[in-house]
């Protein structure tokens, strides 16, 4: 395997300082990569916004499940469970390797390459599988305007022109996806800051604190809170494409995770106070209803517009998320050499060229069994995660880290337990039809790492590792001088 490793500087700095410089690229220096603007605070903020959450849409079914008291206090209380100890990791770890790959980066860091490939093979599978709901979804909120759209030769037609369409947009540029992204957000969230204004003198605080703990869906409630507030992580994986990372990804992530609890509290405190609870009509699309109950046809409109638009924004920021994880994998030699080339654009050519290969291969599948299928691979990713940053904190205690939880050693094993055990409650949620293909999906890592391996071994395809990982024990030796 042929070596480009070049040398990073190398600060004097105790923890926690700071030098006043941004990040030096690990990978050395790259003129025409330097040509490209990099993501800013804003964009950033809306690209998390669309790979957690993008609107209220899908959190109906906590309402149905367990009634507006145990909805609202979901996500309230779940965020400090899951997505906060998520977002917490993302901002050290990713500050500690602002480089594309992300979360591979962490695993291999830690764990050793084998096991960084295995988490970039998961993660990778799972935000495809993820990814392609979301054409599906668009095309069930326009039917009821378009009805061919409902099935047979032109729905397949519709999806493939959207992916195609989204996936160009992704070929031009990440700050075109990132501005994107903003627009559609807020387009996403106004009509519910409309509807909450206007329902104010039909609110009526007791109905929010409906519940009946004897009739209580725990299975869908669990499975509605996990998928709506998970997949903090993704953003890692384009940290190399962010301006100043060391500064912008923790500010970015902190103000995404206010957006997304206010962007579902928000409606369902308007919606769940405004009208007259009906809790067997809380599924998929019940906003609409609501906004139709408290303002009209037009409003209700606007919510189905923004619904559709939503499932573009997460398209894009999903891919994006997807593409330059496997340019990230290619730079460190996971992969052929060929996906860490990048278009004219700046952009991960192969990388999307897969990913939305991927994405129609699999927009076959049922709702259902994509978001099964994918929370079980993002589990196993997740417990990888963990396993890595508690070991890059015991073996490398004191190597820099720009962003750093406040928690010791202790404080961060005890921070990641709530959010494993909720892991193995999902894992054990999970059907057998899910777990036998999952597990399938996860052999086909095991073996692929080692026949790639022999492929460059008899270099049948070209492989390059075009940076090199920091050199912790080192950084560790100088910080321990002072």
């Amino acid at each position: 395997m042929k070596l480009r490793i070049t040398s990073s500087k190398q600060s004097n700095y105790k923890m926690g300082e700071h030098s006043g410089v941004d990040y030096e690229d690990l990978r050395g220096e790259h003129p025409i990569l330097d040509n490209f603007p990099k993501v800013s605070l804003v964009p950033l903020v809306f690209l998390i916004f669309y790979e957690v959450s993008g609107g209220p849409f899908g959190v109906e079914d906590s309402v149905k499940a367990a009634g507006p008291l145990l909805a609202l206090l979901g996500f309230l209380i779940f965020p400090f469970i899951w997505s906060i100890p998520e977002a917490l990791i993302t901002a050290e770890m990713g500050t500690m390797f602002p480089e594309n790959g992300g979360y591979v980066v962490w695993v291999s860091s830690a764990l050793g390459p084998y096991w960084g490939f295995q988490q970039g093979w998961m993660k990778w599978l799972s935000g495809v599988i993820d990814n392609a709901l979301y054409p599906v979804l668009f095309l069930d909120y326009m039917k009821s305007a378009i009805p061919a759209f409902g099935g047979g030769v032109p729905r397949v037609i519709a999806v493939i022109i959207i992916i195609v369409g989204l996936t160009y947009m992704n070929y031009r540029g990440l700050t075109i996806v990132g501005w994107v992204a903003v627009l559609l957000g807020v387009f996403s969230l106004l009509p519910f800051l409309v509807m909450g204004f206007i329902a104010i003198p039909k609110l009526q605080p007791s109905r929010w604190f409906v519940v009946n703990l004897e009739h209580v869906d725990w299975g869908l409630y669990l499975n509605t809170l996990f998928w709506n507030l998970n997949y903090w992580d993704s953003i890692s994986t384009l940290a190399g494409e962010v301006h100043n990372p060391k500064k912008t990804l923790p500010k970015a992530l902190f103000y995404a995770l206010l957006l997304v609890i206010l962007g579902y509290f928000f409606p369902l405190l308007v919606g769940t106070g405004a009208i007259e609870l009906q809790q067997e009509m809380w599924s998929d699309g019940y906003f609409s209803d609501v906004a139709k109950l408290i303002a009209g046809v037009w409003l209700s409109y606007w919510v189905q517009g923004a619904s559709a638009f939503s499932n573009m924004g997460m398209f894009l920021a999903e891919m994006s998320s997807d593409s330059y994880q496997l340019l990230g994998m290619a730079d460190r030699g996971m992969l052929p050499e060929f996906f860490s080339k990048r278009s004219h654009y700046g952009t991960p050519l192969m990388g999307i060229v897969f990913s939305a290969t991927g994405v129609i291969l699999l927009s076959w599948m049922s709702f259902q069994e994509i978001v099964a299928a994918e929370n079980f691979l993002y589990c196993l990713g997740m417990i990888l995660e963990f396993v890595a940053f508690i070991r890059m904190r015991i073996k490398y205690p004191n190597a820099l880290r720009p962003y750093r939880i406040p928690l010791g050693t202790v404080g961060s094993i005890l921070m990641c337990i709530p959010p494993t055990l909720l892991i193995c409650v999902v894992l054990a949620l999970a059907s057998l039809k899910v777990m036998v293909i999952s597990l399938v999906a996860v052999v086909i890592g095991l073996v692929m790492q080692p026949c790639l391996l022999f492929v460059d071994k008899r270099r049948w395809l070209r492989f390059s590792i075009s940076t090199d990982l920091p050199d912790l024990q080192h950084m560790e030796d100088e910080y321990a001088r002072f």
